[in-house]
Formats: C-alpha cells, structure tokens, sequence
C-alpha cells in the first residue's frame, strides 16, 4: 500500500489553497472511482482532500427557474429530488441506471462528472495506455476495443467516458462551475469533458487546484417531455454501449425544440448538435428522427469490433424521439 496524506478543509477556499500547497492532490467526494483507481495503482496521489463536509450538498431551485445542484449532492437525493423527478425527469432515469444503490448512496454529482474511463488498457497498470502514461500508446485500437469510442477519438486513444449523469445534463444544457486558485468560472458541460486528441490523459478542462462547487441548470423547456435510455450487455450495474439523453417538445406535429446527447459512443458526452438542427422544425415522424441520426453518425469512425454502436445508436434515437412524441401526444389528448 502506499502511504498519503488526508486532509479535511473546512471551506471551499481553504480546499483549494491545500490542492495548490500539495501538487498531485486529489479531491475526495464519494471514492467510488477514484479509491478503486487507487488500488489499481493507477492514480497514485499524495495527498487526498476530503471536500464532503464543505457546504455543497444542496439541491434548490433557482430565481430563474433553473436549478443548482451541489457538488457533494448524493446521487441517490438528487434522483429522489421532487423537483428533479418533477422539471427533470431525464436526470433520475440516468441516475438510477447508472449503479447500485449501495454506490448511488455515496456518489457525489462532481465526483460523477470526473469519472475516469473504464477501458480495460488504462486500468490495468501492466499494460501501455496513452492516458494512463503518455507516449506509451493505445493498445486498444488493435486489441479489446468492442465497448470503446466511435465518435471524435484519436490515433492516442480510443476511450469513452462512462457517466450516465453526464449525458443527461448534457442534453438539458448544464453549466459546471469552478472555485480554484484564480478565482471562481462557470464552464458549459458541453465544453468541460475534453476529446482525447494528442493529449488523452486531460479528461476535462479543470485547472489545476480547481474544485467542482456546483451544476446549474436552465429552466427546463415548457412542454417538453424527457427520457434517458440506456443499451448495456446485461440488465444491471453495467456502463453504457450505447445510451441517448433527449429532451424534445413537439407542437401540431413538428418539433419545436430538441436537445440529445450520446453516451457511451465517445470521450466525452456527445451533445448531437448536427442531429439537433435536422430535427427542429421538422415533421416529428420516425423518418425525421433517423435522418437526424443519420446526419449525426455520418461522422463515427467505428475499429473493428464496435462498428454495431453505429446502427445501435441510430435505432435507439428513433425508439427514443418516437417514444417521446407519442407522450407529448398522449398528454395533449387528455
């Protein structure tokens, strides 16, 4: 075992001034990530600064609507959360797709966003991995890559983040924000998980010292209706093949607004951008629906193993639109 130091600050400043004291510090939410890297031998801090006691943990609607959620919010509260179920349905279908309740019970919403991938290469420290250690190579590319990235990979890597949470606050247009030695930004989450480019072993665009204080959203858009659906080789505690975030509002049978993002197809969150301007305006019919996916995908680059991701994805955002359409419709009826 190796030894590290613990230190428990008592507010989000002084959390920030030891992470700047103790270069390779990590911040410690829940573990359910980072402790398993740690006996894995992949993440090797010397330091560990706890932030669950700092003020947080509060999930409370906004002035504008919207809603902020803390960066120590345990998933299982945030799934339970009224006003979550209630304006937010998309997020408590992540949530509870994603884990165990044993493990939703003391995951964090910040330590969610900062999961590290679970390609096997990069967990296993006897093996070359480009975003374990630099330079050394993607033996995924040629190897075990079938759960792996089809969308904006690199020559230097090939992994995909797992977050279910994060796909859904993708789709509802989160902002993440950040307390660090310069002073406090706010990040769009469609911005925060990077693509792995010549440099995989950056997942975000935190700075160093930086802590994750809290997510904010928008006020959710006025008749829309939401669902996360998640594709998985097994029916429990399994990360995503492929899983769709979409939150869409259709009105005299076209679409007035559409938001989707992917899990499970890349580096980050996939926000459909390209799918998303296809579908607005356009009849809500299931030929609209994959013609938008269709438009998206064009861009996927499936390996040898994974190019089923492809057309799995593309069905998947036509069961999911259409389910959607069909509630809209059901609800306008009653």
């Amino acid at each position: 075992m190796r030894p590290f130091g613990y230190l428990r600050p008592a507010s989000v400043a002084e959390a920030v001034r030891a992470a700047a004291e103790n270069p390779g510090a990590r911040f410690l939410g829940g573990g359910t990530n980072l402790v398993d890297l740690m006996k894995l031998g992949v993440e090797t801090p010397g330091v560990l600064i706890d932030v669950t006691r700092l003020p947080l943990d509060r999930t409370e609607p906004t002035p504008e609507g919207g809603l902020r959620i803390g960066a120590t919010v345990r998933n299982s509260d945030l799934a339970a959360h009224p006003f979550v179920r209630q304006h937010y349905p998309v997020l408590t279908q992540a949530l509870l797709a994603g884990a165990s309740g044993q493990l939703r019970n003391v995951a964090t919403t910040g330590g969610n966003l900062l999961q590290r991938t679970r390609c096997p290469y990069f967990q296993d420290v006897s093996k070359p991995c480009n975003k374990r250690v630099p330079g050394t190579g993607c033996p995924a590319r040629e190897g075990a890559h079938r759960d792996l990235a089809v969308l904006g990979h690199s020559e230097s890597c090939v992994a995909t983040h797992p977050s279910d949470l994060s796909a859904a606050l993708a789709a509802l247009g989160a902002t993440v924000l950040l307390h660090g030695p310069e002073g406090e930004r706010a990040v769009p989450l469609a911005g925060f998980h990077r693509l792995p480019g010549e440099n995989p072993d950056q997942d975000t665009v935190i700075r160093p010292g930086e802590l994750i204080t809290a997510v904010t959203l928008p006020p959710s858009p006025e008749g829309s209706e939401q669902l996360y659906r998640k594709v998985r080789d097994r029916a429990s505690y399994a990360f995503a093949l492929v899983s769709v975030a979409a939150v869409l509002t259709v009105r005299d049978g076209h679409v007035r607004h559409a938001a989707l993002a992917y899990g499970g197809l890349a580096h980050r969150p996939w926000r459909a951008i390209t799918a998303e301007a296809v579908l607005r305006g356009a009849p809500a019919t299931a030929e609209t629906f994959a013609r938008a996916a269709d438009t998206e995908l064009a861009a996927a680059r499936p390996l040898r193993d994974n190019a089923f991701k492809v057309g799995l994805a593309r069905r998947l955002t036509v069961d999911v639109l259409t389910e959607l359409t069909g509630r809209t419709a059901a609800s306008r009826s009653v």
